[in-house]
């Protein structure tokens, strides 16, 4: 029994200083981002960068998305003759869960994996080691204009995934959607940004704690994918219970 809580006090004591530790380095981010709108160009950069790898995988998905959404709709909903509430249905599941949920896993296995093997190996190199010595903040210089980036950018893929997918099940059935669904955009669009926050945060803070090692780098990576899905569903059902009670 001692032995068991032992072990257990050491594991708890190893997260909580890793916690402690995230929590410094987005504190520190923050911070070193209150100085860049001197330097805009840094951000819109970092936004076409991140933009430009999940694009694809996003406008494709949610299309696809949106086609089964379609197709499923349609035939639960013949069941009981409410086949006119499919626009509804296919809108709804969208702006509401779908849209800001997948875009933000999506980008966290496209997007996020990139943004932590960049900084990974640019710690594996001492490149950030180099800016410290040349007097340059590697966190205001490489990770808080990713950080705002990414920020920015969810939003923006979430938006073009769920008008995608609402493209989609229009293809398969949707004639018009005549209902008002700007409280639900507007839902999704605070989700995104909230998973937008966390998924960069977390692809960020794992390059930049990781071991300047190949190993160290591959690790990584594997650890945004994971605790970014797990973060953003976690906070998909914390945002869903606090909009929706």
């Amino acid at each position: 029994m001692t032995v068991f809580l032992t072990s257990l006090g050491a594991v708890v004591r190893t997260w909580l200083a890793e916690l402690g530790l995230a929590f410094r380095t987005l504190f520190a981010i923050m911070m070193s981002g209150l100085g860049l709108w001197r330097r805009p160009r840094l951000i819109t950069d970092q936004i076409h960068f991140i933009g430009n790898y999940s694009l694809v995988i996003i406008l494709v998905s949610g299309l696809f998305v949106g086609f089964v959404l379609g197709y499923q709709g349609y035939y639960t909903l013949n069941r009981y003759g409410s086949e006119q509430a499919l626009g509804l249905l296919v809108a709804l599941s969208l702006t509401r869960e779908l849209g800001p949920v997948v875009t933000a896993l999506l980008f966290a296995g496209r997007a996020g994996t990139s943004l932590t093997a960049e900084i990974g190996l640019m710690k594996a190199g001492e490149q950030l080691d180099a800016m410290e010595m040349m007097a340059v903040n590697p966190l205001q210089r490489v990770l808080a204009p990713r950080f705002i980036a990414g920020i920015i950018a969810m939003p923006i893929l979430a938006a073009l995934f769920t008008a995608m997918g609402v493209f989609g099940g229009y293809l398969v059935g949707v004639q018009l959607i005549g209902v008002d669904v700007w409280e639900d955009i507007g839902n999704g669009v605070i989700k995104s940004i909230v998973f937008g926050f966390a998924a960069t945060f977390i692809a960020l803070y794992q390059g930049f704690q990781a071991k300047p090692t190949p190993e160290g780098v591959a690790r990584a990576t594997t650890r945004t994918v994971v605790l970014s899905s797990l973060i953003v569903l976690w906070l998909d059902f914390v945002l869903t219970a606090l909009m929706f009670k």
